[in-house]
């Protein structure tokens, strides 16, 4: 009897170190897992904290380089200075020589009228007149015209940068390859953008001289792309896609915009200049009829009366002709 109670006191001493330290050994294993699912939590936690970061520093940028083009934006609501128009209408003169011709035309205007025995008064007036506003009529037409030309080369130039980029090429040596190989004004414009470049300012800084020579809405919307990038990061080659397709979706726009309202623009033309053809009509088939008109100090009144008027019709007719988008 005595070897089966060793064997069953064995048994039992057995059992209960089984029942001692297996448990410990199972709490182990569940601690090492509650330990490693507790680090995996926290890594995701940083990371996803990281993310969050990262998202705000990204829409902080955005926001300053919107805020910034805003800005930019906000200054080509006010009083634009003589010199920045012409250099705007890509003329290389100097206001000072401007204003000079202003007066040589003026003063050639108050000489032929007064050579032709207009009263002293109305030609120093009409000669003043003609001094500041066709000289100024001029230049907008020049600046208008340099706008145009530049906003019709721009979609070409950005879908050639669309396509460098896509290929592996750097954005510097896409707009490298668009200020050799595109059209005037494009060409010129981005090889001083590349100038700048070449005394230290980034591509984010360099493209901010565009919008001094063209101040428009598509010109800034390439620098906001541009700037975004630079900044922030992202695809550039899918936003600079983006904003070809906008601009020559604007550009269509216009044209449709052009066309509709080339009627209305034709009529105004014709009412516009009637009074001039029907008077020019009358003084060659009867040519003292309208001599009371401008030789009488009656006439010489209504003259001023209905050239006022005539203009304040032109102006709300050029208005009604005009559309900004």
């Amino acid at each position: 009897m005595s070897p089966l109670i060793y064997i069953l006191l064995a048994v039992i001493a057995v059992g209960a170190m089984g029942f001692a330290f297996v448990p410990a050994l199972v709490g182990s294993n569940r601690a090492e897992k509650r330990k490693r699912a507790l680090q995996g939590d926290i890594q995701a936690n940083r990371r996803e904290n990281n993310a969050v970061r990262d998202r705000e520093a990204r829409r902080k940028n955005v926001q300053a380089a919107l805020k910034q083009q805003t800005d930019l934006m906000a200054k080509t609501n006010k009083r634009v200075p003589l010199q920045a128009l012409i250099f705007q209408a890509g003329m290389k003169i100097k206001a000072r020589d401007f204003i000079r011709n202003q007066i040589i035309i003026g003063a050639v205007v108050f000489g032929v009228l007064f050579m032709i025995q207009v009263p002293a008064l109305y030609a120093l007036i009409f000669g003043a007149a003609a001094g500041y506003v066709l000289p100024r009529w001029y230049l907008g037409r020049r600046r208008k015209s340099y706008q145009s030309k530049f906003l019709d080369e721009l979609p070409n130039a950005v879908e050639a940068i669309v396509r460098g980029v896509r290929s592996g090429l750097p954005l510097n040596d896409t707009v490298r390859l668009v200020a050799k190989e595109a059209k005037e004004p494009v060409k010129s414009e981005f090889t001083r953008v590349l100038d700048q470049q070449s005394v230290g300012k980034s591509m984010g800084e360099a493209v901010l001289i565009l919008f001094d020579r063209v101040p428009v809405p598509e010109v800034n919307f390439f620098i906001v792309v541009i700037t975004v990038q630079q900044q922030a990061g992202g695809n550039l080659s899918e936003a600079l896609g983006n904003l070809a397709r906008v601009l020559r979706n604007r550009k269509a726009m216009k044209m449709k915009i052009k066309a509709m309202s080339s009627e209305a623009k034709a009529s105004a033309g014709i009412i516009g200049s009637l009074p001039f053809v029907v008077a020019t009509l009358v003084s060659i088939v009867s040519p003292a009829y309208l001599v009371p008109l401008y030789s009488t100090t009656t006439g010489q009144m209504w003259l001023g009366i209905a050239a006022v008027m005539l203009t304040m019709g032109v102006m709300v007719m050029r208005k009604m002709v005009s559309f900004d988008f």
